[in-house]
């Protein structure tokens, strides 16, 4: 899933890309990727390209007041044409869910490998009538995101720390994969409740949440669209690198496998050198 790196990335190549163009036509071969209905897609013909921006994952295209705001999901991405293909987008199995035509020929699709659809486009007035916009948490690069703030966000928490930090709803933009590195070089279990935290630690999870973060949009910034994936894959250090050597301490990286996803840690760096037990509990394995 495209994090809050890949996304910032991407907000750059288009904010490039679209300046100075308008939309010419926008074509849905997903019945079910637009979320709205007012306003249509029709409505976006001809409306000159005034921004792009970022909410947490959302990257939002704002045309004249139109906002085409979208989330890639989990399997979700953007495929970018210097030339859009002049057959139209049709409703089929393909990976094209919509397209996007602009006034120099060139366009991009979103596009979504697999069969659980998830990819999410929205047509609006104002960014904020996105429900998942509306309930987002403060963005944890924002130069008012203080060591200050991240304690008043975490205060009431009570589950694992790695759950808070993919929480939508309370820090915007981290998902799986960025919670893994930024505990990993935190030194902290993905398991570890925030309550028993100390103010050592979480200073840590702090200083690493803002260091991880920022190289990884460094490392995305300037990148085409196409790249993406494959930079933040370079980038991981035990995120989808079981079995590998930790760069930390040389010790094997290890897994936890849940019903639709993973988590990767380093036991030395993380848990005591206990290795975490592979199931739904905060648990060691005995």
């Amino acid at each position: 899933m495209p994090e809050l790196p890949e996304v910032t990335g991407l907000v750059a190549f288009l904010a490039e890309r679209l300046d100075s163009l308008a939309v010419e036509g926008v074509e849905l071969a997903s019945i079910t990727v637009l979320k709205t209905f007012d306003p249509p897609p029709q409505a976006l013909a001809g409306a000159p390209v005034d921004g792009v921006s970022r909410h947490g994952k959302f990257v939002d295209i704002d045309c004249d007041g139109i906002h085409l705001v979208f989330h890639l999901a989990k399997a979700g991405w953007l495929r970018w044409y210097d030339e859009v293909p002049k057959t139209p987008a049709r409703p089929g199995k393909g990976p094209i869910a919509l397209r996007v035509r602009l006034s120099d020929g060139s366009g991009f699709d979103l596009t979504e490998a697999g069969t659980r659809k998830s990819l999410a486009a929205y047509l609006v007035r104002d960014p904020a009538d996105v429900p998942g916009i509306a309930a987002l948490g403060p963005d944890p690069l924002a130069d008012d995101f203080t060591r200050e703030r991240f304690a008043e966000v975490l205060a009431g928490q009570k589950g694992q720390i790695k759950g808070i930090l993919r929480d939508q709803r309370i820090i915007a933009g981290i998902g799986n994969a960025y919670s893994d590195e930024i505990l990993h070089a935190a030194r902290v279990s993905p398991f570890a409740l925030v309550t028993r935290l100390d103010d050592d630690a979480l200073d840590r999870v702090y200083e690493a949440l803002r260091a991880v973060l920022a190289g990884a949009v460094l490392a995305a910034t300037g990148r085409p669209a196409a790249e993406l994936k494959d930079a933040k894959r370079q980038g991981m250090r035990v995120h989808g690198r079981t079995g590998q050597e930790c760069p930390e301490c040389g010790d094997v990286v290890r897994e936890v496998s849940f019903a639709d996803r993973s988590l990767q840690y380093c036991a030395t760096c993380q848990t005591g050198g206990k290795p975490l037990a592979d199931r739904r509990t905060s648990a060691f394995l005995k």
